[in-house]
């Protein structure tokens, strides 16, 4: 393998339902900069069925070019019909970085292809960068995720193959700006399937999930741990939520209890957040929720132990029992707003 035959950074654009997903333009944007940052171009793949109309929105968040793979087979995620294309497209364009979402569909696609191309995959990076080795001057791409329960942060590197492929959690990388009327390439791909490798197909699509928002595109969270103890605790930080305009999270020990649903749980094991306001209530501060809020701009928390590890994260703490303050924090709050 010559890696000098490997060239640009490729985006999987992860669609739902014909509607480009959040962490597709979030990936766009970290993209841009390990392109710029190696003089290459930024790549988009999108597929899907009559989905060509959305290359223009991808083009203006970043993208140098969008390589559209447009069939009614592209309509709905099926395992094998996807990896047969994307792995077509790499095998035809030879790209240097390959990022997936780490969503339910980028943890399924991402690994098969990496399998199919021999070569390596990091898992639910939380950073990535190009660095300048200092032997050689070669630029280096650096992937790191937490590792050992998170209890460390590990960075790797794919020296030996190509391409470079990993998959970030949604909420964890920046949007850029998006730049109306940039111009880019749209370069439409025919898929040659082997359908006889086709042994799953979609009956049927029921969507049972409680969630009416996405915790991730929140501005301001409102999240409760242990020391909420209940569903009525929890209605307590729903006010709080509600004067503020934001949304209510959790603590895997609360999803854990079966209190709150999981699509609510921030966290290693649930979801990253980025809001400008994230309120830890009753949330000690294990480091596997710290790895999924620690970005939050602002972070103020509660809790009864002084020493609880949150405080360190934290930007205000107050100590105190939540079932006191939220409370008073809420009529005063609404008390300010009257104003």
């Amino acid at each position: 393998m010559d890696k000098k035959d490997y060239k640009n950074v490729y985006v999987f654009a992860e669609q739902r339902g014909g509607v480009i997903q959040s962490v597709a333009y979030e990936l766009l944007g970290k993209a841009r900069d390990l392109a710029d940052a190696l003089g290459e171009k930024v790549v988009v793949l999108l597929l899907g069925s009559d989905i060509k109309n959305q290359a223009q929105n991808l083009i203006e968040m970043g993208a140098d070019e969008v390589i559209v793979a447009d069939s009614p087979e592209l309509k709905d995620y099926l395992t094998e019909q996807y990896s047969q294309v994307v792995y077509q497209i790499i095998q035809n364009n030879k790209p240097n970085i390959v990022l997936f979402g780490a969503t339910t569909i980028g943890r399924d696609l991402a690994p098969r292809l990496a399998s199919r191309l021999k070569t390596g995959l990091t898992a639910d990076c939380t950073r990535l960068e190009i660095e300048e080795k200092e032997d050689t001057h070669e630029k280096e791409f650096r992937m790191t995720r937490p590792a050992f329960g998170g209890n460390l942060m590990a960075t790797i590197i794919c020296p030996d193959n190509r391409p470079q492929m990993s998959t970030v959690r949604p909420g964890v990388m920046q949007k850029h700006v998006r730049e109306i009327g940039r111009q880019g390439v749209v370069t439409m791909f025919e898929p040659n399937f082997d359908k006889s490798k086709f042994k799953v197909k979609l009956l049927e699509t029921n969507m049972n999930c409680k969630c009416s928002d996405d915790i991730a595109d929140a501005k301001i969270l409102v999240s409760g741990g242990r020391g909420v103890h209940d569903r009525e605790g929890f209605d307590k930080l729903q006010n709080l939520a509600d004067v503020l305009g934001g949304m209510v999270a959790s603590s895997r020990a609360m999803v854990d209890a079966g209190v709150m649903d999981h699509c609510y749980q921030v966290g290693q094991t649930g979801k990253t957040v980025r809001p400008n306001l994230y309120m830890a209530c009753g949330i000690s501060g294990a480091i596997q929720h710290l790895a999924g809020m620690e970005e939050s701009d602002y972070i103020i928390a509660i809790n009864k132990d002084k020493y609880a590890p949150i405080f360190s994260a934290a930007d205000l703490g107050i100590v105190g029992d939540l079932h006191k303050i939220v409370p008073m924090l809420t009529e005063r709050l609404k008390k300010e707003m009257e104003k």
